[in-house]
């Protein structure tokens, strides 16, 4: 590249995740005229009806919305925490974002202005990319922390070293890949006695099948911040819009961070989230069609002898290979591209070390009982 010389220490950029995806995309062409992603959780279900209009009637596409969000979409943020959760967080400590993914990648270069002292990023074993991106991004140093079979953090386990220069902890819970929801309260004490600010990336909460939503906040907002997204709950994940919350200093100091940066949520968009927030009907009946799916698929993967159990929240099936059947999640991926014509993650590109796959359950309703009927006729 022009600006970097071959000789330059600079940072290389790895390549993005699903980008390397288009050999399994080869794969199920090779038998199937369509290709079905079940890759990333892009949702393919519409969002409530009145976002339209609210995009459309707005009127605030002329002037430049607040950074920190309207008092409208802050507040009910704050009614949506109270009916979900049941904790009562201020508008004034919460923030708009534009997504949660933005705020994920950004939050290590944030906490590195409070404290450039502390240099370490925990985030669980098998986990979403971006947790270890962020970290890297922001010059710091990424650590990934050993779960059990629970999904439990080994934090107990981490070296003396680690712990004295962690600056941040990432929760995700339910969690992205494998629907695993245990843990919270343990995290959340651990980081209180060392001295860690826990970021709880709650963005599938309102999936949650196994016992009620649950989020970090309701263990209080000191050196805790939760980031919640509409792009899962009401399938507006091309709008991008979500909220961060929770420890008034840090939202306080965050926001004033993302003004001089010029982060700011569309006008016409704060609207539509204010109005989405408020209604939980939609959110209802998009469980429905969720849980639905995940039942037809997990069946029709478990009669061929995969282990796809029912995850505790989320949408995806964390899905398990039969020992010695392949050598790697992208073997796995493939081999399901050939006999289902759809694509899926290998586990490999969230920190997995076993032979799986996540399948995004983000076709509809129709499509999946076709992908289950040709995979439950062929045999590994």
């Amino acid at each position: 590249m022009y600006f970097r010389s071959e000789s330059s220490t600079g940072f290389k950029l790895p390549p993005y995740p699903y980008d390397l995806l288009n050999g399994i995309k080869a794969s199920a062409r090779t038998l199937f005229d369509e290709v079905v992603d079940l890759s990333i959780g892009t949702p393919v279900d519409p969002p409530p009806l009145f976002v339209p209009s609210a995009l459309a009637t707005s009127g605030k596409e002329r002037s430049y919305p607040p950074s920190f969000g309207t008092l409208q979409l802050r507040s009910s943020a704050s009614a949506w925490m109270k009916r979900t959760f049941g904790v009562e967080i201020d508008p004034s400590s919460i923030g708009a974002t534009l997504g949660s993914k933005e705020f994920i990648v950004s939050l290590p270069r944030y906490l590195r202005l409070i404290n450039p002292n502390k240099n370490t990023v925990l985030f669980p074993q098998i986990s979403y990319p971006s947790y270890e991106m962020g970290a890297l991004l922001a010059g710091c140093v990424p650590f990934k922390v050993p779960q059990d079979e629970s999904g439990l953090l080994l934090l107990d386990s981490l070296p003396e070293s680690v712990v004295e220069d962690s600056a941040l902890l990432w929760l995700n819970l339910p969690s992205n890949p494998t629907g695993k929801n245990a843990g919270m309260r343990e995290a959340l004490a651990w980081a209180s006695k060392h001295g860690v600010v826990v970021a709880s990336d709650e963005c599938y909460a309102d999936f949650t099948w196994d016992g009620r939503a649950k989020s970090a906040l309701e263990f209080g907002t000191r050196a805790v911040l939760a980031v919640h997204s509409l792009s899962k709950r009401s399938n507006m994940a091309g709008l991008r819009v979500g909220t961060y919350s929770g420890d008034p200093e840090l939202v306080e100091y965050i926001s004033e961070v993302r003004k001089h940066s010029g982060m700011m949520v569309p006008g016409p968009i704060q609207d539509a989230a204010a109005g989405a927030l408020m209604d939980d009907g939609h959110v209802m009946t998009q469980r429905s069609r969720y849980l639905e799916r995940l039942q037809i698929m997990s069946e029709a993967l478990g009669r061929i002898g995969l282990e796809a159990p029912l995850p505790e929240g989320g949408f995806y099936l964390w899905t398990k290979a039969p020992a010695g059947a392949f050598v790697s999640g992208f073997d796995f991926a493939n081999w399901l591209a050939k006999a289902g014509g759809f694509v899926s993650s290998p586990g490999e590109l969230y920190g997995a070390d076993g032979v799986c796959v996540r399948i995004a359950m983000v076709a509809t309703t129709e499509t999946i009982k076709v992908l289950a009927h040709r995979v439950q006729d062929v045999r590994i």
